[in-house]
Order: C-alpha cells, then sequence, then structure tokens
C-alpha cells in the first residue's frame, strides 16, 4: 500500500495594491474562517465551476484548535501518505494520527517513527494500532477512535476503500486519481451520494483546486478575461519515472503490489496516476467532462515487464467543438514540460505546475497580468479545508469530480490503448472494465499480461 509521488517547483510573482487589499488576499483573509465551505454537504461542484461562490485563496495560518481532536488513520504509509499526514498536522492544530495501515508491518514502523520526530505525541501510534496486510485498512475502518481516514495507498483499491470508509461512517482524505477504471468511476459515484446523505466529508488529493494562482486564472477565464475559450493544450512531459524490482521468491502477486506503478490494474498508467492534475485542470476549465477522446501513444524506455506506455498523446473534444490536445511522456534526456494554456478569442492563459504560477497574455502576445503560484500551500490547505469543513459540520464532499477527471483520464488511456475514438456515454455508462482482480487475497495468483497494442487491444 505504499506509495510515492514527485512535485514540481519554481515561482512567480503577483501584483498588489496600496490602496486596498487585493482580491486575492481579501480572500485569503476569508479562506482562515472556512475556506472550502462553498462545496459543503451537496453534490459538490468543481472549485471555481459556475455557479459556485468566489473561489477563497490560501491561507498559512493553522486550523483554529477545537475543544477536541480529530483523530486520523493512515491506510498506505509511503510517501504520498506521509506527505499529507505531514501536511495536515502541520496545518492542523486540532489533528493527531492514532491508526497505521499498509501492506508492510515494517512501513508503518517507519511511519510511526518519522511521526513521532515530527510531531511527538501527536504522531505517537499505540502498537495495537499498526495494522499489516491486504486486510489492514479494514482494522482502520472498524477502529472507533478513527475519525478521518487518510487513502493513500496505490490507486486500484482506491473506489473500494472509499466506499467501505464511508459505509463505516468516517469522513475520508483519497489521493488522486480516484479510480483507474469505468467500474471504480461507478463506486466513486455511489459513494459520494452516500456521503452526502451521510454527513460525511470527502476531500480528495487535487490540490492545484486549491492553489492561488490556478483559481485566480481559472475566475478570470470564467469572466471572460480572454474572452471566449477557443482552445486548450496540456502538457505533462517528465524525464523518468521510477521502477522497484522483484525480490528473490517474491510472487507475481507481491511483486505488482511492490512496483505497482508499471500495472496498470493499481495505477492506470501515467496519464491516470499523474497526468489526472492536468486532466482536472482541463475539465475546471472547460465546466465538465468531454464529449470524446481521440489518443495514441506507444513504449520506448519501459523495462520488458512493466504494463506501462511511456508516451500518450489525446484529444479531448468538449462542449463547443472545443479541442484540448494532452500529452504525456517519461523520456530521458529529452525537454520537459508540465504546462498548461487556454487559448481564447481575445488573449491566452499560462498556468504553470509546481510553483509556476499563471500568467495571462492579450491578443497581441503582451503579458497583461500573472499570480504567484506555491504548491506547498495548496498542499496543506486541502487538509485544512477538510478539517475546518468537519469542525463546521458542513463537510466538503468532492468526490464525484475527481472521479470524472479520473475517468475523463481513463478514456483517454482505453482509446490510445485501442486505437479508436470513444464517447463519455460509452466509458460513464456503456463499459464494462473492471481491472480489479476478483476476490482478491493474499493467494491470489496473478499473470502479467503485457502492454496494450493498438489493434490488438480490445475496447471493454
Amino acid at each position: 500500500m505504499t506509495n510515492s509521488h514527485g512535485n514540481d517547483s519554481s515561482v512567480r510573482r503577483s501584483e498588489a495594491s496600496e490602496a486596498q487589499p487585493s482580491r486575492r488576499e481579501f480572500l485569503a483573509r476569508k479562506l482562515k474562517t472556512g475556506a472550502a465551505l462553498a462545496t459543503f454537504a451537496v453534490a459538490a461542484p468543481s472549485y471555481g465551476q459556475d455557479g459556485n461562490e468566489p473561489q477563497e485563496k490560501s491561507s498559512s495560518a493553522p486550523s483554529a484548535s477545537s475543544s477536541a481532536k480529530l483523530r486520523i488513520g493512515l491506510v498506505g504509509c509511503g510517501g504520498r501518505g506521509m506527505g499529507a499526514i505531514g501536511n495536515s498536522l502541520t496545518i492542523n492544530d486540532n489533528v493527531e494520527v492514532v491508526a497505521l495501515a499498509d501492506l508492510d508491518a515494517n512501513a508503518c514502523q517507519r511511519a510511526r517513527e518519522g511521526l513521532v520526530e515530527q510531531f511527538a505525541q501527536r504522531g505517537s501510534v499505540a502498537d495495537d494500532k499498526i495494522h499489516s496486510g491486504l486486510d489492514a485498512y479494514k482494522r482502520i475502518l472498524e477502529d472507533p477512535d478513527v475519525d478521518i481516514v487518510y487513502l493513500t495507498t496505490s490507486p486500484g483499491f482506491r473506489p473500494r476503500h472509499i466506499a467501505e470508509a464511508v459505509d463505516a461512517g468516517k469522513h475520508v482524505f483519497a489521493e488522486k486519481p480516484t479510480c483507474v477504471d469505468p467500474a471504480g468511476y461507478h463506486i466513486c459515484v455511489a459513494a459520494h451520494d452516500r456521503a452526502v446523505a451521510n454527513g460525511t466529508a470527502i476531500v480528495t488529493g487535487t490540490q492545484y483546486r486549491r492553489q492561488v494562482n490556478y483559481i485566480e486564472a481559472v475566475d478570470k477565464i470564467r469572466e471572460g478575461a480572454i474572452g471566449d475559450i477557443i482552445s486548450m493544450t496540456s502538457r505533462y512531459c517528465s524525464s523518468n519515472i521510477w521502477y522497484r524490482g522483484r525480490d528473490e521468491g517474491m510472487s507475481e502477486l507481491d511483486y505488482q503490489l511492490k512496483n505497482w506503478m508499471h500495472f496498470i490494474w493499481l495505477s492506470g498508467d501515467q496519464i491516470v496516476e499523474q497526468s489526472v492534475h492536468n486532466i482536472d485542470l482541463m475539465n475546471w476549465v472547460m465546466g465538465g467532462p468531454p464529449e470524446t477522446a481521440f489518443g495514441s501513444g506507444g513504449r520506448f524506455h519501459r523495462p520488458e515487464d512493466s504494463q506501462m506506455w511511456d508516451a500518450m498523446s489525446v484529444d479531448y473534444t468538449y462542449p463547443g467543438d472545443r479541442v484540448v490536445s494532452f500529452k504525456n511522456r517519461t523520456w530521458p534526456n529529452c525537454k520537459t514540460d508540465n504546462h498548461n494554456v487556454v487559448y481564447g478569442t481575445q488573449g491566452s492563459m499560462h498556468i504553470g505546475a509546481g510553483n509556476r504560477g499563471s500568467s495571462m497574455f492579450d491578443s497581441k502576445g503582451v503579458e497583461v497580468w500573472n499570480c504567484d503560484g506555491k504548491i506547498s500551500d495548496a498542499y496543506k490547505q486541502e487538509h485544512k479545508d477538510l478539517v475546518d469543513s468537519i469542525v463546521a459540520g458542513k463537510p466538503i464532499v468532492e468526490l464525484k469530480q475527481t472521479a470524472e477527471s479520473s475517468l475523463t483520464a481513463v478514456m483517454g488511456r482505453m482509446s490510445a490503448y485501442a486505437g479508436q475514438k470513444i464517447d463519455w456515454n460509452f466509458v460513464s455508462k456503456e463499459s464494462t472494465l473492471n481491472l480489479f482482480p476478483e476476490d482478491l487475497n493474499e493467494a491470489t495468483i496473478l499473470k502479467n499480461d503485457g502492454f496494450a497494442v493498438p489493434g490488438e487491444s480490445p475496447l471493454v
């Protein structure tokens, strides 16, 4: 259940007014009283979509303490899980970690040691609250001492973990992506609706929805600052991705769980596991999922037993015949790019990942606006929003929008793998694709079916 992700970084400047606080500063102050409550306790549309209140900006101040601490159980003690827990404990004074679960008992022990070193008693987990194995997450969900469960395992487990956590009455932080196939998407949509009915929160790891330069850029696009949207480009091009070799005597199941990025039932391929951030922005800008996807790609540098491709390009067509050209790849010694550009009838908006910020240009190519971006603040803000909404009794439920973005990524992968153009109706209603092994347990025998070949791989 261990997991890890990489981040980009750089920095941009922003403007401020001497006469009065900037819009960004004003909204940041509003955020301290409850940033994300525009989406509480409803089937929440995405941050910045039509019909929502103006979106508040990041506040670096810790969440106000409550009389009783909220207790967190972490499922998945790898890099992303520890990063999420660290962000939450840093920004929220009123939370503590009381339980840990992972496939590997040693990962739990390392997690506890790290938490105690950094957060002392707030990270000191009792021995009987440490669980390992495929069913370890169930011990967290059964624990009455756990208020919020953090789900940060490999993505293939995410839909079922979320659904069971909701049924157990837990508040949830779920890392992205929230599904790797249409079957998982339907599980997420149903869990979203149950959480709304139950009054429990679900916040997802789409941190750019809470990053200042993203929010302001989308707000300006919505206000017509670049005119009508014509098209968009989105890139997630990096140089490398991790690979974990097989230990001697390791079963195929254990190997795939260890090396999960390279097996599609666990990661969904790069377009789903990593590039969902870009695709989430695409849906945010365009106001919802696309109508069609037409993709292609292949592999040049992957290890022989990896199921992943290392290059994929997809043309997504959104309502109004607006085309988004998306590309991801992981090629060594090649140009990298993690950037998004929205083209309008009166200008363009450039939205950079990591700390690169956003810039707007008029129709003559002159920069007319820019805004800083700081991803570390956004990583913390999602946990502040989650906790603040629970304390306020107005829990955020945002699973459905992230499930839609995850399925949009799946849609692009399915199109590229099969070499076919597919539409949203097919992937969201007709497809029967379910990658998760039936009745998975420690004795399950898996095989590696290899990588997809267009023209040979079926569209299910």
